[in-house]
């Protein structure tokens, strides 16, 4: 299966020009053409939205990409919904890869303040809730934000009102079947959602994955990495 690289560049406050590769959803997919255009990538990072595992029997794949990828490049990573078939063991296998996990926390990178919002499929006694009261501290970080949130349905919900710069999602699969630039379904969003694919008002990114949970086929679907340079915005 061939993946496409999809290229978007933005504005902000950053001291310098950053470039991510920005990955989504791989579910175990076989990692050798991932790491192939990785390696051409010339990017200074590698970030992970989550569900890079599909079950607890099919993971080897997704942690072995953290591994690979944290030999090359910087790989910061955060929670999907998925990463809950091993969430016992999930948190310390994604430490000993070598990339960084982001679970409700935060680092920087090249003066950017990284966070990873774990999906709220974690949190079943509260009402499958993100953490809420983690992302509202993290909001309020001084400096360029960039937010990795499995879930592009969070963000109408819980981000757009919060001061973050950007936030890099994953889940909708494209929606699945594309017809005339549009998908037809996703999980959390249901039929015709709102984001699946690309960059919406230059706040949430939303890669369309690599891997494929479902029976029913991509259509009209490329799956994708996608690289994203953060521009230092010009003064005057």
């Amino acid at each position: 299966m061939l993946i496409g690289t999809t290229y978007h560049s933005i504005y902000g406050n950053v001291s310098e020009k950053v470039r991510f590769v920005f990955v989504s959803d791989l579910h175990n997919f076989d990692n050798s053409p991932i790491l192939e255009l990785i390696d051409k990538s010339n990017a200074d990072a590698v970030l992970v939205a989550g569900d890079f595992i599909h079950n607890n029997n099919l993971f080897e794949n997704g942690l072995e990409l953290l591994k690979d990828s944290a030999l090359r490049l910087p790989t910061f990573c955060s929670l999907g919904n998925h990463e809950i078939y091993l969430e016992n063991t999930i948190r310390t296998s994604v430490m000993k890869s070598g990339a960084v996990l982001l679970d409700n926390s935060f680092c920087t990178f090249k003066g950017i303040k990284i966070g990873g919002l774990t999906s709220g499929k974690f949190y079943l006694k509260n009402n499958k809730q993100p953490d809420l009261n983690w992302l509202c501290r993290f909001s309020l970080e001084d400096g360029y934000k960039l937010l990795l949130c499995h879930h592009p349905e969070y963000f109408n919900k819980y981000i757009c009102d919060l001061p973050i710069d950007i936030t890099l999602s994953g889940h909708a699969h494209g929606g699945q079947w594309r017809f005339f630039d549009k998908g037809i379904y996703a999980p959390g969003q249901g039929l015709l959602p709102k984001y699946t694919c690309g960059l919406y008002d230059n706040r949430l990114l939303v890669n369309r994955g690599i891997g494929n949970q479902f029976i029913i086929p991509r259509i009209n679907n490329k799956p994708e990495i996608v690289i994203l340079d953060i521009n230092k915005t010009a003064c005057g």
